[in-house]
């Protein structure tokens, strides 16, 4: 890679991107709304990824891409903001990107796919673990913008032979910023952590497997489903899997605090593995709380 277009690169997940590509020599330009300031790249387009005009400004001299700009949650706008921004912005930058012969995508995809986490009401996966392959069930417009941006990259692949990597990420943090505080508050509230099966992945796990989407996989589409081996919670995953998924089938058994999201894929088609894990000493899980709270 000679120079790497990463959109969304002041974020949380983009400035460890940056890092990591930082860390191997590979020039960064990054696409930002405004001026990031303290951002450690050697050059800054300011603009919308979903403007034609800033995105193929921003793609001169790239040969790669990292497409990590969205909205991530539904809250953060209205539904229309949340599902046309999102998926207009991927749209704009792979089209683009093509357009200016570059080969190789990765794009921010999510769990949420899958419709659990911001869902009204309470549901379950079809199966466990969850995979690549789990149907969604979706009801919010983050959730279809995610369905949407992975369609997109397939699309791509076919219209113009652009490989495109759609990583699937759980909840995002650093192991002494944002997962200590995540780790707190689904433990004290484990129906909280349960649309997400307790899931996580260190943000500079993340960011070494954006890198590796780019390098590694075989040109194509695919979609790669991302986590941490274990949980974020000091409970075996197969009590909370009785207590808050208890008529899910299970395709695996799962020792300890196994994650209950199948990330063998990334595996074998990244060659990737967390290296940044969250510990806690496993305890018992008491039920009796749990039914006391009508769980």
């Amino acid at each position: 890679m000679k120079r790497v277009l990463v959109t969304g690169a002041a974020g949380q997940l983009g400035r460890e991107v940056v890092a990591h590509l930082a860390d191997r020599g590979i020039p960064v330009t990054a696409l930002e709304l405004r001026e990031p300031g303290d951002l450690p790249v050697d050059r800054v387009v300011v603009g919308s990824a979903s403007d034609v005009a800033a995105v193929r400004r921003a793609l001169d001299g790239a040969d790669a891409v990292i497409h990590l700009a969205a909205l991530r949650e539904p809250s953060l706008g209205t539904a229309e903001e949340v599902f046309v921004g999102n998926t207009s912005a991927t749209f704009t930058v792979l089209e683009q990107a093509a357009r200016a012969g570059v080969r190789r995508a990765v794009v921010a995809s999510s769990y949420a796919l899958i419709g659990l986490p911001f869902a009204t009401r309470v549901r379950h996966p079809a199966y466990l673990p969850i995979d690549e392959d789990t149907p969604p069930q979706i009801e919010d417009p983050y959730a279809l913008s995610k369905q949407v941006d992975e369609l997109v990259g397939q699309m791509m692949w076919w219209r113009h032979g652009l490989s495109v990597c759609a990583l699937r990420f759980p909840f995002l943090g650093g192991l002494e910023t944002e997962l200590p505080e995540r780790a707190r508050a689904i433990t004290r509230d484990l129906a909280l952590g349960a649309t997400e099966m307790w899931a996580y992945l260190e943000t500079r796990d993340g960011a070494s497997a954006c890198v590796a989407g780019l390098t590694e996989p075989a040109p194509g589409f695919h979609v790669v489903g991302l986590a941490a081996p274990e949980t974020l919670v000091p409970y075996p995953t197969a009590d909370l899997l009785d207590v808050f998924h208890p008529d899910v089938p299970r395709r695996r058994a799962f020792v300890g605090r196994a994650a209950a999201v199948d990330a063998s894929r990334a595996r074998a088609l990244l060659n990737w593995a967390p290296e940044h894990l969250w510990t806690t000493d496993e305890r018992a899980l008491d039920r009796h709380a749990l039914d006391a709270a009508g769980r």
